[in-house]
């Protein structure tokens, strides 16, 4: 494992994140065969996975936006979500996939499902760049999924701490401190 100056080892590097999103690009054009789907990126974290991965989709796509907190500046989620941006394309007979980059106690996640059904989507698909299913507190069904990671905060490639280090082009985590447990 590699050390970045001022950054804890990389856990997930610049290339194996690539090279998974070309993998899940792939599987979403099949799926996706002779249709037209409609990505929603959940900010602030999935942007740059989101923006990726379009990319990468070699098909017609549309794309949309929404925010929703359940962190602040925080390590750890309130559990409270809170729509902070909603979408600006109806969604209603449209095939979706919404983008997170991270599932971690799956309770944002749950609610924007929740949400967006409600909006009668056509079809209601995830992708998510990263999943911690030992945090998972609601079941959800990633269907286009990066990396599952342990239980560990990390950041870079558009997770934060305290709303910096979105821009590594790598996922690192926190030095380790001792014997302290998360």
């Amino acid at each position: 494992m590699t050390h970045q100056p001022g950054h804890g080892p990389v856990q997930i590097s610049q290339d194996d994140i690539q090279a998974r999103i070309q993998e899940l690009a792939r599987k979403i054009e099949a799926d996706y065969e002779g249709k037209t789907p409609h990505l929603i990126c959940v900010l602030n974290g999935a942007f740059p996975f989101f923006a990726d991965l379009c990319r990468a989709i070699e098909r017609p796509i549309t794309v949309d936006f929404l925010q929703a907190s359940s962190y602040g500046n925080a390590q750890e989620s309130s559990g409270e979500v809170k729509l902070v941006k909603d979408l600006q394309f109806p969604i209603q007979g449209r095939d979706v996939i919404i983008v997170e980059d991270i599932v971690d106690t799956g309770l944002t996640l749950k609610y924007l499902m929740g949400y967006l059904d409600g909006r009668h989507p056509a079809s209601l698909r995830i992708a998510s760049l990263l999943s911690k299913p030992s945090r998972r507190k609601a079941e959800l069904t990633i269907d286009y999924l990066g990396f599952t990671i342990p239980n560990a905060y990390v950041y870079g490639f558009g997770l934060d701490r305290a709303q910096l280090d979105r821009n590594l082009p790598f996922i690192t985590s926190e030095e380790p401190a001792g014997d302290e447990e998360e």
